[in-house]
């Protein structure tokens, strides 16, 4: 569905100096300094495939998003959605693919969204038999039918995106683009637009690229996830994957017997917390069965649990790996 080869994208940028002399010295001679948002991808993502595009700021996520989509033009390599050449911007694929960006509104402020539906209708050339029907399963899904006559200003952060989303979703795109979707809502709005979209790509069995710093969102929606970090590919592989590759610790829990004291347990791990009678540990993956059998052998213990540490931890560890030029996948 979407096949990506040494894709780059590079911005020349003007560098202004501090003080009046120097911005009409500025007039005459420019300085300017190349920015890689995107180095050299690669990517191949299959039909009905709900990816994960993961990175920090700057990374070059958003960037990928907006060359996927047409929006931007590249600086050197290729990129097919559905056969189609994003920045030739034919009409046939625009009427296939939607793109959804968290920190931009597409709805019109200040009307109710039903009219920028019916706006969309006509600039998607919808027929009415299916316009009514995808608005009307859209809107009970979300459960938003109440609120299409009100202005869009009045609207909550979380049902502002809630008419985004089915903004994108009226003309049945086949591919879906998400920039951080659930960017500023709360736990609850965020849970609603993750189980809506988990829905909703199970039944239409479209293709989702999406990114977000909500490691809840990943962790809900994606099997596969890829890293960006400083324009290039650090990591394409499943969700337990990750962990696996980057984590080197394994999180022990451990609940004590009544008058099993903690003292010495230090000597395992990092102790983590205390909440006796529950202790919780972090050492090596490597030294768990060993640690394990020594803990049992000297301690009375009534539970044990072994888990991964935190996806958050995880993939900030993969981060700052990155940014500090260590090696990566």
């Amino acid at each position: 569905m979407i096949q990506v080869e040494q894709l780059s994208k590079s911005y020349r940028v003007y560098q202004k100096k501090e003080g009046l002399g120097e911005a009409i010295r500025g007039l005459f001679h420019r300085e300017y300094k190349t920015i890689e948002a995107v180095r050299g991808i690669s990517l191949d993502v299959q039909a009905g495939e709900f990816v994960a595009f993961l990175g920090p700021n700057g990374a070059g996520k958003t960037t990928t998003l907006k060359l996927l989509s047409g929006v931007i033009y590249p600086t050197s390599g290729t990129a097919s959605v559905m056969g189609y050449v994003p920045w030739d911007r034919n009409l046939d694929y625009r009427r296939r693919f939607a793109l959804v960006m968290g920190q931009k509104n597409q709805l019109w402020w200040d009307l109710p969204a039903q009219e920028s539906f019916r706006l969309h209708q006509q600039i998607y050339a919808i027929d009415s038999e299916r316009f009514h029907k995808n608005l009307t399963e859209l809107t009970e899904m979300l459960e938003v039918g109440s609120l299409l006559g009100r202005p869009v200003r009045e609207l909550s952060l979380g049902e502002r995106m809630k008419m985004e989303l089915i903004a994108a979703l009226l003309h049945s795109p086949e591919v879906l683009f998400l920039d951080e979707p659930t960017i500023g809502l709360d736990v609850i709005a965020q849970r609603n637009i993750q189980q809506f979209l988990k829905r909703y790509q199970k039944e239409r069995n479209i293709t989702i690229l999406l990114t977000s710093h909500y490691m809840k969102d990943i962790s809900a929606l994606c099997q596969r996830v890829v890293v960006i970090a400083q324009g290039t590919i650090q990591y394409d592989g499943s969700l337990t994957g990750i962990v696996d590759e980057f984590s080197g610790s394994k999180i022990i829990t451990l609940v004590l017997g009544d008058e099993q004291g903690v003292q010495g347990l230090e000597r395992f791990g990092e102790v983590q917390r205390v909440d006796h009678p529950r202790v919780t540990l972090k050492c090596s993956r490597t030294e768990v069965s060993k640690v394990l059998a020594e803990i049992l052998d000297r301690y009375q213990v009534n539970d044990i649990a072994v888990e991964d540490p935190p996806l958050e931890e995880v993939i900030a560890q993969l981060f700052h790996r990155v940014s500090s030029g260590g090696a990566s996948s």
